[in-house]
C-alpha cells in the first residue's frame, strides 16, 4: 500500500491504510471522559427544562378550576384576566417544552457522535495482530446501525425518567393538603407501575441484548460470506449458505418480535393501572360532591374549584409514567447499544504509537538500514513465543525475501517492523532510530506497505491511489500509474467508480493499484510487501514482481512470500522458523 503517514493511521483487512484524519488521544483518556461528562450535564439541563414545562400545568390547572368556579357563580368580571393568564402560561409551557426537547435531542446527538468516535478511534489504534479485535462485520453493525438505539434512549427515556421522578411527587404535594383520600389513592397506584415496569424491563433488556447480538452475528456472517463468495461458488455451497442465512434471518425476526411483544406488554400494564387510578379519584370526588363520602378532605367538604383541580391533576399524575412506559423499551435497546459501543472502545493490543503530536517530516526516499536484535514476540493467549531472540540485519538498498511455512511468522515480523504491535522484548532499529511508542509514527513515514489483500474503497482509481493525501500533483499520479503499469486501466476507467473491495478490477490490477499507492509516496525508503504474488497466475505474478522491483529500485525491500521464483529475484533469502531466522545460501 502507500507509505504510512505518521499523523494518519487506519486499519483495514490487510493491515494498514492511509487516511487524512489526525491521530487523536486514546478514546479512554481524560479528554474523552470530560467530553462525555459535559454532554451528560447538558442533557440533564435540557431535561430539567422539560420538567419545568410539565410543572407549568399546575398553575394552568389552578387557573382553569378558578375560571370554572367563576363561570358557574355567574361572575364574569374576572374571567378575562384568568383566560389571559391561561393562554400566557400555555404558550410559555409549549415554548419551554419545545426548546428543551430540541436541546435534548441535539445533546443526545453529540453524545452519540462522541461514543462512535471513541469506538472508531479504539478500533483504529488496535493492532491487526490483535486476535481479540472484533470482526469487521460486527463492528460495522454496532457503529452504523445498533448505535442509533442510543439516540431515543438519551433524547426520550432519560427526560421521561426525570419527569416520572419529580412530577408525581410535586402533584402529590399539591393534592394531599386538599384531600388525603385522593392523595392516598394516587400514592397506592403509583408504586405498582414502576414495579411491573422494572420486572418487564429486566426481561426487555435481556431480549434487546440478545437481539443486538443476533443482529451483529448476522451482519458479520453476511459480510464474511460476501467476501468469500467466489470460494463458496467454487465449492458448490451456495444453497447451503443461503439456507443458513435464511435460518439466521428467521431467528432475528423472532427475536425482534419478542422485543416488540415485551414493549407492548409494558404499555398495556401501565395503561391499566393509570386508568384505574384516575377512575378511583374521579369516583371519590363525584361521590364526595353528592354527599355520599363525607370524609377525606381534612374535616371539611371540597369546594367545586378544589375538586376540579384534583380531577385535572389526576391524569397529569400518571402522564409522566405513561410517557416513561412508551419509551421503556428504548432503555433496554439503548443500554444494550451503549454496552456494545463501550466493548468496541476497549483498548486491546495497540499499534505502537502513543505520540500525541507528530511532526510530519519530509524524507528523501533514500534507502534505510534495518536492524532487529534479540526480538521476542508472543500472540495474546499463546504460551509459546512466536519469536525468541530473533536477529536480522538488512543493509540500505538491499532486497531480501522471507521464506518459511505458513504460521512461521513472516507476516507478523513485517507487522512488527511497521510498528503495528509492541514487541515483547528486543529492539527494532530503522536507520539510526529505535522503533518504540514515541518514534513509530515518524518512522512510518519512511515505510511503504503492501498487504496480502489490498483493500479497495468505493471510488475512482485516482481516489484509491491518493487516499485524500494533500500535495499530490497530476504528475505524481501519472508517474505512479506508469511505474505500476496501471496507466492503461486508469485511462479506460478514469471516470468509473470501483465497487467496495475492488469489483471492476482483476486480481492483478488490484495488486498494481497497491504498488501505485507505494510508488506515489517518494518518502518511503523501506518497503514491506506481504505475499505480493499470492493467488496469481504465473504471467501476472511475474508482471507484479517486475513492477514491485521497479517501485523498490534504490530502496530497501523486504518481501514475505511462499513464491520461490520471486524469492530468487531478491538479493538475499531469509528462512523464518523455529522462533528465529537463518540465511539461506545457494
Amino acid at each position: 500500500m502507500s507509505s504510512l503517514h505518521p499523523s494518519t493511521i487506519a486499519l483495514s483487512r490487510e493491515g494498514l491504510a492511509d487516511t487524512d484524519a489526525s491521530v487523536r488521544p486514546n478514546p479512554v483518556d481524560g479528554e474523552a471522559r470530560i467530553c462525555v461528562k459535559k454532554n451528560s450535564e447538558n442533557e440533564r439541563g435540557a431535561a430539567i427544562m422539560q420538567v419545568l414545562a410539565s410543572l407549568l400545568w399546575l398553575p394552568q390547572a389552578a387557573l382553569l378550576a378558578k375560571g370554572a368556579t367563576i363561570i358557574i357563580a355567574g361572575s364574569m368580571a374576572e374571567i378575562h384576566w384568568i383566560v389571559t393568564a391561561i393562554i400566557i402560561v400555555g404558550v410559555l409551557r409549549a415554548l419551554l417544552d419545545a426548546f428543551g426537547a430540541r436541546l435534548t435531542f441535539r445533546k443526545a446527538r453529540e453524545t452519540l457522535s462522541e461514543k462512535r468516535r471513541q469506538a472508531i478511534l479504539a478500533l483504529s489504534q488496535r493492532s491487526p495482530l490483535d486476535i481479540e479485535k472484533p470482526a469487521s462485520g460486527l463492528a460495522a453493525s454496532v457503529i452504523a446501525e445498533q448505535a442509533d438505539a442510543i439516540l431515543p434512549y438519551l433524547a426520550r427515556f432519560r427526560p421521561a425518567r426525570m419527569k416520572a421522578t419529580i412530577i408525581p411527587l410535586v402533584i402529590l404535594i399539591c393534592i394531599f393538603p386538599l384531600s388525603w383520600v385522593a392523595g392516598l389513592v394516587l400514592l397506592m397506584a403509583a408504586p405498582l407501575i414502576p414495579i411491573f415496569m422494572a420486572l418487564i424491563g429486566w426481561r426487555a433488556k435481556a431480549a434487546s441484548e440478545r437481539h443486538l447480538a443476533e443482529m451483529g452475528d448476522l451482519n458479520a456472517f453476511l459480510l464474511d460470506r460476501l467476501r468469500g463468495l467466489a470460494t463458496i461458488r467454487s465449492l458448490g455451497a451456495v444453497d447451503f449458505t443461503a439456507q443458513r442465512l435464511r435460518a439466521n434471518a428467521d431467528e432475528l425476526r423472532t427475536r425482534t418480535m419478542a422485543v416488540l411483544r415485551i414493549a407492548f406488554l409494558s404499555s398495556a400494564v401501565l395503561e391499566l393501572f393509570a386508568a384505574l387510578g384516575v377512575a378511583m379519584v374521579a369516583v371519590y370526588v363525584g361521590f364526595h360532591f353528592l354527599g355520599q363520602l363525607e370524609f377525606g378532605a381534612w374535616g371539611h367538604r371540597l369546594g367545586l374549584g378544589e375538586g376540579l383541580f384534583i380531577l385535572l391533576l389526576a391524569p397529569a399524575f400518571f402522564e409522566p409514567l405513561r410517557e416513561l412506559s412508551a419509551v421503556w423499551h428504548d432503555r433496554a435497546a439503548g443500554e444494550a447499544a451503549i454496552d456494545a459501543l463501550d466493548s468496541l472502545s476497549v483498548t486491546g493490543l495497540p499499534i505502537t504509537d502513543n505520540s500525541r503530536q507528530l511532526q510530519v517530516a519530509r524524507w528523501s526516499g533514500a534507502p534505510v538500514e534495518l536492524t532487529v536484535e534479540n526480538l521476542s514476540f508472543s500472540h495474546a493467549g499463546s504460551h509459546s513465543p512466536l519469536f525468541d531472540g530473533l536477529n536480522l540485519e538488512v543493509r540500505p538498498g538491499e532486497h531480501i525475501a522471507l521464506l518459511g511455512p505458513s504460521g512461521a511468522g513472516k507476516s507478523t515480523l513485517l507487522a512488527l517492523i511497521a510498528g503495528l504491535a509492541p514487541v515483547t522484548a528486543g529492539t527494532i532499529r530503522i536507520g539510526d532510530t529505535v522503533l518504540d511508542a514515541n518514534t513509530s509514527g515518524i518512522l512510518r513515514a519512511r515505510i511503504g506497505w503492501m498487504g496480502q489483500t489490498p483493500h479497495i474503497f468505493a471510488g475512482t482509481i485516482s481516489d484509491n491511489l491518493c487516499l485524500h493525501r494533500r500535495g499530490l500533483t497530476k504528475d505524481d499520479i501519472d508517474d505512479a500509474l506508469r511505474v505500476s503499469s496501471l496507466h492503461k486501466v486508469a485511462n479506460a476507467q478514469r471516470h468509473n467508480y470501483l465497487g467496495e473491495g475492488g469489483s471492476g478490477l482483476s486480481g492483478g490490477e488490484i495488486r498494481r493499484l497497491a504498488l501505485a499507492r507505494m510508488a506515489i509516496d517518494r518518502d518511503a525508503g523501506l518497503i514491506l510487501a506481504d505475499e505480493p504474488t499470492a493467488h496469481l497466475d504465473k504471467a501476472t505474478a511475474d508482471e507484479i514482481a517486475d513492477r514491485l522491483l521497479a517501485v523498490a529500485a534504490g530502496k530497501t525491500l523486504i518481501v514475505a512470500t511462499h513464491d520461490p521464483v520471486l524469492a530468487a529475484r531478491m538479493g538475499r533469502t531469509i528462512i523464518i522458523g523455529n522462533k528465529t531466522c537463518r540465511e539461506e545460501h545457494p
